[in-house]
């Protein structure tokens, strides 16, 4: 299955290179290009495509804006695609609050081009950007900052069983489902169950945001993720 991408960036030469870069592969196709968010939430809802690139800073409406219409959208429209940050900065307020809306993670614009490409799979595939060590250390550094929200969360995590608070718990530290299944002694296929069910009863999009979660709800404390 052919994964589709459009380009958000107010750099003609970052979307040409990004784009060029992508159609080279024989999976993902460039469907569209836009240099700023105002124009690339219309061209997402046109062209329909499976992972939006959206440059974080940038002029008429920003990534963060552009971030929220694309995953929040008005009644009546369907489509929201995943979307996969880029920034030059890699701790950025803007990128904090786009994962808090719905984003699945980010990446540095100088990051190697076989980063950019695996990036798009792995969010095309429904799995949230967290591996670099910076994501994770972003994500902590924002929580700490927080004022507790006006709901606490940790009454939302109440709906939790124990063992599904405790594969919360190690996805906030920034382990990956393999390594999970080894610190829990389970089946891969069962920590999957795990947490599309946390997943579920929080009512969060995907990894990203269940990260927040448990730094939020007090789950985990800056500090506790894995370097």
């Amino acid at each position: 299955m052919t994964i589709r991408v459009i380009i958000v960036d107010d750099q003609a030469m970052v979307r040409a290179g990004f784009a060029a870069l992508l159609a080279a592969q024989s999976d993902i196709d460039v469907v569209g290009e836009a240099p700023d968010g105002r124009r690339g939430v219309e061209v997402s809802r046109a062209a329909h495509p499976d992972v939006v690139l959206m440059d974080v800073r940038m002029p008429e409406m920003d990534g963060l804006a552009a971030a929220r219409e694309l995953l929040n959208p008005p009644v009546g429209i369907v489509h929201r695609p995943k979307v996969l940050m880029l920034t030059t900065f890699d701790v950025d307020d803007y990128v904090y609050e786009a994962l808090r809306a719905g984003a699945s993670g980010f990446l540095l614009k100088d990051a190697p081009p076989a980063d950019l490409i695996a990036a798009v799979r792995i969010v095309a595939a429904g799995e949230a950007l967290l591996a670099p060590s910076v994501t994770r250390r972003l994500i902590a550094d924002f929580a700490a900052q927080r004022p507790a929200p006006r709901k606490d969360p940790s009454l939302r995590r109440s709906g939790l069983t124990p063992r599904e608070t405790e594969v919360l718990e190690l996805i906030a530290r920034g382990l990956s489902n393999q390594e999970i299944a080894g610190h829990l002694v389970l089946a891969e296929q069962t920590v999957k169950t795990h947490i599309g069910r946390v997943l579920a009863k929080l009512d969060l999009r995907d990894r990203a945001q269940a990260v927040i979660f448990a730094y939020e709800s007090g789950l985990v404390r800056p500090g506790d993720a894995a370097s």
